[in-house]
C-alpha cells in the first residue's frame, strides 16, 4: 500500500515539471545574456542587470524546488514560498527602477508578471498537495 508521501497526484507531477522546465529555460536564457558576450547583451536591449542576475540564480532554485516537489518533500514547498516571495520583491524593486526613470524592456514586465504568477500558483498547489497531505 502506498503512503501519502509516495503518491504523486497529477497536479504535483505537473508543477514539478513546470518548475524544472522553467528553471532550465531561465538558466539557459539568463546565462546566454550574462555570459554570451557584448553582441548578445546588445541584442537583449535595456535589460536590468539586478533582475537578470536574480532570475539566473533563481533558475537553479526552480530546478531544486521542482525536484523536491516531485519527491513530495515539505522543504520544497518552503523553497517555493521563498522563490515566490523573492520574485515578488524583485518585481517590486524593478517597479521602483521603472518609476525612477530607469531604462527597461516591456518584455521584462511581462516576464516578471508571469514568474510571480507561476510561483504563486505553484505554492498554492504544492501547499495543498504536499503540506496538507503530510500533516
Amino acid at each position: 500500500m502506498n503512503t501519502p508521501k509516495q503518491q504523486r497526484g497529477p497536479l504535483i507531477w505537473a508543477i514539478s515539471l513546470v518548475a524544472v522546465g522553467f528553471g532550465l529555460l531561465t538558466i539557459k536564457e539568463g546565462g546566454t545574456i550574462l555570459f554570451g558576450g557584448e553582441a548578445v547583451r546588445t541584442t537583449a536591449g535595456n535589460y536590468v542587470p539586478f533582475v537578470l542576475w536574480f532570475n539566473f540564480v533563481a533558475g537553479f532554485a526552480y530546478v531544486v524546488a521542482g525536484a523536491g516537489l516531485w519527491l513530495r518533500q515539505r522543504w520544497a514547498v518552503w523553497l517555493a514560498v521563498s522563490i515566490a516571495a523573492a520574485t515578488a520583491l524583485t518585481f517590486a524593486a524593478f517597479g521602483m527602477h521603472v518609476y525612477s526613470g530607469g531604462a527597461y524592456e516591456q518584455r521584462t514586465v511581462i516576464a516578471m508578471s508571469l514568474r510571480t504568477l507561476v510561483w504563486v500558483m505553484i505554492v498554492a498547489i504544492a501547499w495543498r498537495g504536499v503540506v496538507r497531505r503530510l500533516a
